[in-house]
């Protein structure tokens, strides 16, 4: 008898979750918003991204004056950089930061259009887990499928940036200095692979603010897909 009370109840149960799932699965059906809309929604919040926080990484100290996504030495120059304080040398240690950060916010100014361009272009194809994601997941989402192709695109902007701003001389004096000291180890590294890879860390570290704002807070949806799409995550 109980042997059967068992497997009347299992099987009820084993219906029971196969319907619930069932109603998960209907859920976008049933608030009439499809996996169209959502990625929609998250293409918006990729593209407020851009437009309210990377734009601010194009000011001037956009990158030198934000913690957030500050470049510093590579572990590498860092002893540069103390041996050059050391020596009485702090200024041009300074100067030398400070450029490989303007190369940076020039460098951004010109290739936003590419961000723009691969947020149009990027195809999501789980929206609706993505929307109910970590308050970063768009953006993550993003970073993986365009980082490579965005940093063929990005780097050569950098070493011409890093020419404008002067920071490849400045670099180049500040080496040499360095080199001239007896008996330290010479350094020669590639800047414009670190400070590239350093740029979009920033860029998606901006696009990830916004998001997170539009995850948490209702009053930064400020358009109806956003608060359409982003109230299925609340």
């Amino acid at each position: 008898m109980k042997k059967r009370i068992f497997l009347i109840f299992s099987v009820f149960l084993l219906v029971s979750c196969a319907e619930l799932q069932g109603v998960i699965n209907e859920l976008p059906n049933q608030t009439g918003i499809d996996n169209n809309t959502i990625a929609s929604g998250l293409r918006q919040a990729l593209d407020f991204g851009i437009d309210k926080q990377v734009t601010k990484l194009t000011q001037e100290d956009g990158f030198y004056r934000n913690q957030l996504v500050k470049i510093l030495l590579p572990e590498e120059l860092q002893k540069v950089d103390k041996t050059l304080r050391d020596i009485g040398l702090g200024s041009l240690a300074d100067e030398g930061l400070k450029l490989m950060n303007r190369a940076a916010e020039d460098a951004v100014k010109e290739a936003t259009p590419i961000f723009v361009d691969a947020v149009k272009g990027i195809t999501f194809n789980d929206a609706k887990n993505i929307l109910l994601g970590n308050d970063r997941a768009a953006t993550s989402y993003l970073e993986g499928r365009t980082r490579q192709a965005l940093y063929s695109k990005f780097n050569p902007v950098i070493q011409n940036s890093f020419s404008k701003v002067g920071a490849d001389q400045i670099w180049t004096n500040i080496i040499n200095r360095y080199n001239a000291i007896p008996f330290v180890n010479q350094v020669n590294p590639d800047l414009t692979d670190y400070v590239t890879g350093e740029a979009l860390d920033g860029v998606f570290t901006m696009i990830s603010v916004e998001e997170k704002e539009i995850r948490t807070k209702v009053s930064s949806r400020t358009t109806n897909l956003l608060r359409q799409v982003f109230a299925l995550q609340d």
